[in-house]
């Protein structure tokens, strides 16, 4: 489904990318995990196409995605941070993006799944983070993609709305869907991802099943694999 092969990113004297190489299949969720700075945004913008690597291939269902645009719209995709003009109400916000995708939308019952129903004549600006949050994720969950890319989609929310993004993130897996999340939230990988990237000074440095990567690092779960894989490259 995506294809990265030796992908180099430099920001001016900064090398954020260094050789990545990943193979993510069709259907199942891949968490790609590690410390600010690794890479993980990076990464995922230029699959989007919105960064442009030094070095390297992508491929998205097998076509490069390299000059080309038709891709994203096989593609959901959730940014870390989502910027709206904040005298937007929200039911215009949705009605807009339907626009602009020009794809069927349904969002009806994305709205009442993260109880949204009475912030819908209400402005952006008027909105508590996490509310905003959960109208980021009907946005990004509305409309009928193979692959659906969410960066830090937990930021913000409550215990209930996370409940209920777990519960559809499974849901879309079950559908056939493709995921590529990124997150501080260990115990959320934990509960929903099929397989672990971890990223660390712009190198992968494991790819492969939580329970592999505990086996690997000799821990009993994933906070202090993590830690354990950190620390030794650190030292090495």
């Amino acid at each position: 489904m995506i294809q990265i092969d030796n992908v180099h990113k430099r920001f001016a004297k900064n090398e954020v990318l260094k050789g990545v190489d990943l193979q993510i299949p069709e259907g199942g969720i891949y968490a790609v995990l590690g410390p600010n700075g690794s890479g993980k945004t990076t990464l995922i913008k230029c699959v989007l196409g919105l960064v442009i690597p030094n070095k390297g291939d992508i491929r998205v269902k097998g076509q490069k995605v390299k000059n080309q645009w038709k891709y994203r719209e096989e593609i959901n995709y959730l940014p870390q941070i989502a910027n709206f003009p904040g005298n937007i109400r929200v039911k215009e916000l949705i009605g807009m993006i339907k626009d602009l995708r020009k794809k069927p939308g349904d969002e009806v019952s994305l709205i009442e799944l993260f109880g949204l129903e009475p912030f819908l004549d209400k402005k952006l600006a008027n909105l508590s983070g996490g509310t905003k949050q959960k109208v980021n994720l009907v946005l990004t969950f509305m409309f009928d993609s193979p692959v659906i890319i969410l960066d830090e989609p937990t930021s913000g929310l409550d215990p209930t709305a996370m409940i209920a993004l777990k519960n559809l993130i499974r849901k879309e897996r079950e559908a056939g869907k493709t995921f590529l999340i990124t997150t501080h939230i260990m115990q959320f990988v934990e509960e929903i991802a099929d397989q672990v990237v971890y990223l660390l000074e712009g190198k992968i440095y494991y790819t492969g099943t939580l329970s592999g990567l505990l086996e690997k690092t000799g821990q009993h779960d994933l906070e202090h694999a993590i830690a354990a894989i950190t620390s030794e490259k650190q030292h090495a």
